[in-house]
């Protein structure tokens, strides 16, 4: 059986978009993709607003647009999507984060999920935990089945999960807007999201941008640290398995990556994967997952001491205090305060003045 690979480069800003190709051409992605179908590219939306290492960065996307078009991919066939939580809007966090001028660059047009059609899919295995978490039935959009996808995320970790990565990028695709109904079995849920993915599409691939990562209290009110790699690999768990090594943890300690591999839906042991490109031998971020002020108070209505005010508090229809709270916390204090701080700082860096120069183009 062949090794799952995994490709990682160390990058600069002032060649990023050569990067990116590299990066691609080590993991084969001609031989990975099917040049004539409709492919999704699933971008990751962390925050409305921009915020280094939260959400798909404008190189990111670039590096991966430029190279399947350069290759001979037709952008037609080429479908970039983001769906909406109670938190995020897809059409201003494209703007935001700036990846709707990259798409335009290359004649790619934008599709906001909550604007497609939604059909309700009796998926054939098991899962662990979603069909108890929505009995009326599972809805996805229509225009994922049987296509191909390519997932953007970034290295970072997260409150709920331990790290985030490929696999959790799906969790914005795959599910309603609502899906914060799953936080309470956030890992049973991940291995869920594999198994509905390898029924739904015939191919798989993710490309990770970790130029920034995201220390700390993931996925939004993080520390930004410049690292300069990027990650790509056909198997969402091995990729996911590789980035949270980089971190600092033992991928096969974060329970949805050992649970993955237990059900043979990737590799989370980095050491019986095939690891191409840059060594990694003796790299170590130092990481630690955190957890948000709204993050601590999820989980203790859902898990934690509170969780005889769940029902009444989240699946209510007082529901709505949830989301205003998570944006009064987010928007309107930490993001003016801490968060500008911290974007200021990394103004300072090769990475900051590319998203300046984005920004500017």
């Amino acid at each position: 059986m062949n090794k799952s690979r995994v490709a990682i480069l160390k990058v600069s800003a002032e060649t990023i978009l050569d990067d990116y190709r590299r990066l691609l051409e080590l993991i084969e992605y001609k031989s990975q993709l099917d040049f004539n179908q409709d492919t999704i590219i699933k971008l990751n939306l962390s925050w409305t607003k921009y915020f280094p290492a939260c959400s798909s960065q404008p190189w990111q996307v670039e590096g991966l647009v430029k190279t399947l078009v350069e290759g001979g991919f037709p952008p037609h066939h080429l479908l970039p999507v983001e769906n909406k939580t109670v938190v995020t809007h897809p059409w201003k966090g494209a703007a935001n984060n700036l990846w709707l001028p990259v798409l335009k660059k290359y004649g790619l047009k934008f599709t906001a999920l909550p604007e497609v059609e939604w059909v309700k899919y009796s998926f054939k295995e098991k899962l662990l935990k979603l069909n108890d978490i929505f009995p009326e039935g599972i809805e996805i959009p229509k225009m994922y089945i049987g296509r191909q996808i390519i997932h953007l995320p970034t290295v970072k970790t997260h409150g709920h999960a331990v790290t985030t990565g490929a696999i959790k990028n799906s969790f914005g695709g795959l599910l309603r807007e609502v899906r914060h109904y799953a936080h309470k079995y956030m890992h049973e849920v991940l291995v869920d999201l594999m198994l509905m993915q390898k029924e739904l599409h015939p191919r798989l691939l993710a490309v990770m941008d970790g130029t920034v990562c995201g220390d700390g209290a993931g996925p939004r009110t993080m520390i930004p640290r410049a690292k300069n790699f990027i990650l790509a690999s056909s198997d969402q768990v091995a990729i996911d398995a590789v980035a949270a090594k980089m971190m600092g943890f033992d991928p096969l300690a974060i329970p949805y990556l050992r649970m993955c591999q237990e059900r043979g839906l990737g590799t989370a042991d980095w050491r019986e994967m095939e690891l191409v490109g840059d060594d990694i031998t003796g790299v170590d971020f130092g990481f630690k997952t955190k957890r948000s002020l709204v993050i601590w108070g999820d989980q203790m209505l859902r898990r934690g001491p509170l969780r005889f005010l769940e029902k009444i508090a989240l699946h209510s229809p007082l529901v709505f205090w949830a989301p205003l709270a998570s944006n009064i916390y987010h928007d309107w204090f930490w993001y003016p305060t801490v968060g500008r701080s911290r974007i200021r700082r990394f103004g300072a860096t090769e990475w900051g003045r590319l998203f300046k120069k984005y920004k500017n183009s």
